[in-house]
């Protein structure tokens, strides 16, 4: 698995843009099978079914295995092609997008229409938004309630990510911690604590953080 990578929202979203009269609406969605990626491709072929083009391109698989690009229409290499490349240079994974336009009536050119397409993507991502997705431990940490607002600021504070606290018998904390810095933050836990807590692993997961862009 990898330790980190970026997609998009889970839900995707769409954003608009006009270029010489013509409307190119790019939509995007998260996928995890070529299927997926298909069946969003249709779905978004039925929503504007009186659209001059809808072109697609997606990426799928941890290391990219699964990488198309269709023109529907457009000239060869005018429209699937330059959206897949802004997903490759954004290092989006996991990540399909269907751009369609709406003629306005000026022809673009090769060049015109290169620009639009990829602009039209780059134009979406930045709106739908990006989600880093890293791979983090897991860990409950009960304590006394006594110190539950002292650990509560120092969590939220850190790096670390406070997924839930569970209000029981004594408090409960699930941290999510970047893989590697375990052994730190559980001693830094004791030492807060005074090695009161009582420190349990639990599950391994990718836990997502929206990001501005793919360049950390």
């Amino acid at each position: 698995m990898l330790s980190k990578y970026y997609t998009v929202k889970k839900d995707g979203g769409a954003h608009e843009i006009v270029i010489q009269r013509s409307r190119f609406i790019g939509t995007l969605k998260r996928v995890e099978s070529e299927e997926e990626a298909q069946s969003f491709i249709q779905q978004m072929k039925k929503k504007y079914h009186d659209a001059t083009h809808n072109c697609s391109a997606y990426m799928i698989g941890e290391h990219d295995q699964i990488q198309k690009a269709n023109d529907d229409g457009e000239p060869s290499g005018t429209a699937g092609v330059p959206m897949l490349e802004v997903l490759k240079k954004q290092n989006l994974k996991d990540t399909a997008v269907v751009v369609t336009r709406y003629f306005g009536g000026i022809k673009l050119g090769a060049g015109g229409l290169i620009r639009a397409y990829g602009s039209s993507t780059s134009e979406a991502i930045k709106a739908v938004g990006i989600m880093k997705r890293q791979l983090m431990k897991g860990f409950s940490i009960i304590v006394d309630y006594a110190l539950l607002g002292k650990l509560e600021n120092e969590i939220r504070n850190s790096e670390h990510i406070l997924e839930t606290i569970n209000y029981l018998e004594n408090v409960e904390f699930v941290v999510f911690v970047e893989d590697g810095k375990e052994t730190t933050f559980q001693e830094w836990m004791i030492d807060l604590t005074s090695g009161q807590a009582v420190i349990e692993p639990v599950e391994e997961k990718y836990v997502e953080i929206e990001v501005e862009s793919t360049k950390e």
